[in-house]
């Protein structure tokens, strides 16, 4: 709770991953890759409540195991290859609602992003509070500028490619850039349940730093997440 706010994290975890099968449950050094996000919130100082939202009851099992709740199994339309996230966002705040269990502020974490820490929780909370913003979400520095990015013709021609002007330049002369990151989404539960977004006029971000900032899309990035909090408990 913050300022009296209710505060609730959910974290969206759908089985059926076909980057790497069962990902949100893939070991990492010795835990399940989901339960780090559900530490993420349970630390946090503000979040009242950590729920899992998933359709496998396998998922729910060990999301229970390390603290959250699962007040009921996704249905199966919300399960899909093709299923939008927001909806099941959605039917969480309506499920809640119509038990009579409503809150101030919802937060969503990815169970792909297990490098985030209890503090980027808070920071992107007591933004949003500081603020009076709709929305918060986390941000960090680009990997890789775009100003050294582009598009390639059939013939791979490079003529072009940069412009004359950024080629003269290092990094530290081009403007800062930053890109979602993916850690922490943050907004007042009366408007995600109106608008159905995590952006609007009145968004907000918080800064994360690059280390932390790793989003596991496939087996590239989750060898290097293993190496990460490896070094981390070392």
């Amino acid at each position: 709770m913050i300022n009296g706010k209710r505060v609730l994290a959910y974290i969206p975890a759908r089985s059926g991953s076909k980057s790497i099968i069962d990902k949100n449950i893939v070991d990492i050094c010795g835990k399940p890759l989901i339960a780090y996000s559900i530490e993420a919130g349970k630390k946090s100082k503000y979040v009242d409540r950590v729920m899992v939202s998933t359709d496998s009851a396998e998922y729910a099992e060990i999301s229970k195991k390390y603290g959250a709740e699962i007040p009921y199994l996704r249905p199966l339309e919300l399960a899909s290859d093709t299923a939008v996230e927001m909806d099941s966002c959605q039917h969480l705040i309506n499920w809640l609602e119509q038990h009579h269990d409503v809150f101030d502020i919802i937060i969503k974490l990815e169970p792909t992003s297990p490098l985030r820490i209890a503090e980027d929780v808070d920071k992107a909370i007591e933004k949003l509070v500081e603020k009076d913003g709709d929305t918060v979400v986390t941000v960090t520095e680009a990997f890789t500028h775009p100003f050294w990015m582009n598009t390639l013709p059939q013939d791979h021609s490079m003529n072009g490619f940069i412009k004359p002007d950024v080629a003269k330049k290092n990094r530290q002369q081009l403007p800062v850039y930053f890109q979602l990151d993916g850690l922490v989404y943050v907004a007042k539960w009366d408007f995600m349940k109106k608008n159905k977004t995590w952006f609007a006029e009145n968004s907000f971000a918080t800064i994360t730093p690059n280390h932390r900032a790793v989003d596991i899309d496939g087996p590239t990035q989750l060898e290097l997440v293993r190496i990460i909090i490896k070094q981390r408990v070392e």
